[in-house]
């Protein structure tokens, strides 16, 4: 599975950015993909995911209720939707997908994208 993550930038506090992975290799239909981030000096952080199958989604406490995880079937595309950004959701954002269930844990993760960079001024 490759991934391919895109839609950083630099926005205000308060702005709206949508981040998108896509997949190429095969299908996710029997993975997990999850969102995570790392900003400079600090260890990369679970953000949200979702089992590809059930729909099923899990969030980190910081992002919940103002970023949603969502999937198109017919692009094998994965989206995070992230809406009244703060500063310190800037990070360097990467994809990742596991086969099974939606985890927190990265190392869990088996393949990854290569980041796209978010920055959020205040």
């Amino acid at each position: 599975v490759q991934l391919q993550a895109s839609g950083g930038g630099l926005v205000q506090a308060g702005d709206s950015l949508r981040l998108s992975c896509a997949a190429s290799g095969r299908t996710f239909s029997s993975y997990a993909v999850g969102w995570f981030r790392q900003a400079p000096g600090k260890e990369r952080d679970f953000v949200a995911a979702i089992s590809w199958s059930s729909g099923i989604t899990v969030y980190a406490d910081s992002v919940k209720g103002r970023f949603t995880i969502s999937r198109d079937n017919a692009k094998n595309t994965v989206y995070l939707q992230m809406n009244s950004l703060r500063p310190e959701d800037a990070a360097v954002y990467y994809c990742a997908a596991r086969g099974g269930a939606a985890l927190r844990g990265p190392s869990t993760y088996s393949y990854w994208g290569q980041g796209t960079q978010v920055t959020v001024s205040s």
